[in-house]
């Protein structure tokens, strides 16, 4: 097991396993996050997942790098055989169909040599993990993609890309939880809100979530949308 310390000025601790991204990796990564916060390390303020590695902030004034560096330590052993916390089910209505939604479906369906209806139903099919959140607020990045649908980001990337584009790039999709500039080819739009600074859980998904997409036409992308404006819509999470 590698595993790297690093400290991350003096008010945090970064914590870096393997030079890979994949499953196993970032589940060891989930799972120290987990233990952490079971163990209630004293001078913990907030931890931070990503790929591979799990950033640490801590409060200097209650706990010194040394001795939080050895608590973590005493944990890592069990990321190698535990699981980490189960995984929430959540589905993800989205409109992939529409030229104004999905604005560059056809275009990625082409550079892959299919069809846009052929790209959306492999894309709607998978199951994707939430790596971790990250680059704007909530903002989620996913695996699972079918490899036959992996395709590079874009060369220039756009200035500006709505909130609730669903796109893909390489082997990952992301949802945009904010209007932002992005690189990733987007395939559709979701109605619901990703990010909502209003809402009493600003965030919807979490790292180890299991996302689903549910095909939906126009329609019923105006409906779900009015109900999540007026706050009556709850997204389906199991």
């Amino acid at each position: 097991m590698s595993v790297a310390f690093r400290p991350a000025g003096d008010l945090a601790l970064l914590i870096e396993f393997e030079e890979e991204i994949s499953v196993r990796v970032n589940s060891r990564v989930r799972m120290l996050e987990a233990l952490i916060r079971e163990a209630r390390i004293a001078g913990v303020v907030e931890t931070v997942p990503a790929f591979r590695s799990l950033l640490v902030h801590y409060d200097p004034l209650r706990v010194d790098e040394e001795t939080l560096r050895a608590s973590i330590s005493s944990l890592l052993p069990q990321t190698g055989s535990a699981k980490p916390p189960a995984s929430r089910r959540v589905e993800i209505p989205c409109c992939y169909d529409d030229p104004e939604l999905g604005f560059e479906l056809a275009a990625a369906a082409r550079s892959l040599g299919m069809s846009a209806s052929g790209l959306a139903e492999l894309h709607s099919s998978d199951a994707h993990l939430v790596y971790f959140l990250g680059f704007a607020p909530g903002q989620p990045y996913l695996t699972g993609t079918a490899r036959q649908i992996a395709i590079p980001r874009l060369e220039t990337p756009r200035t500006t890309t709505p909130a609730g584009s669903v796109g893909i790039g390489g082997i990952q999709s992301c949802i945009y939880a904010v209007a932002s500039p992005g690189g990733f080819w987007v395939l559709g739009r979701t109605p619901l809100a990703i990010y909502d600074p209003a809402a009493p859980d600003p965030v919807l998904l979490r790292p180890g979530d299991i996302v689903t997409f549910r095909r939906i036409e126009r329609a019923e992308y105006e409906r779900i949308g009015a109900a999540v404006a007026a706050r009556t819509y709850r997204p389906a999470i199991t």
